[in-house]
């Protein structure tokens, strides 16, 4: 692969879903980057944070209408999330004490 981890990972994405989702079944939100497959993104978070990938989720998210100066109006635009699954008993430290 010619990308690196931080090419195709762009942010944690850490939100009350993503909380929830973690502390019930061990599942991490990514924001990353739109061309990106599955097996890129289990690459990338297991190089970059040395943890085992068990399983990765992907969903694109749609763009949303957005109100700009006076009438005009435009759309946010898509981006992609991941939901990746750790093995049994792997953590990500900078998630612990959010």
């Amino acid at each position: 692969m010619n990308k690196s981890p931080y090419d195709i990972i762009i942010s944690p994405l850490i939100t009350e879903k993503g909380t929830f989702l973690r502390e019930k079944s061990n599942y991490y939100v990514f924001k990353v980057r739109k061309d990106a497959n599955k097996k890129e993104i289990k690459w990338a978070i297991e190089n970059l944070y040395k943890v085992k990938v068990e399983k990765v989720r992907t969903q694109i998210v749609k763009p949303k209408p957005k109100r700009l100066r006076n009438r005009l109006y435009g759309r946010t635009s898509s981006w992609k999330k991941a939901y990746v699954k750790l093995k049994e008993g792997e953590t990500i430290p900078i998630y612990e004490g959010v």
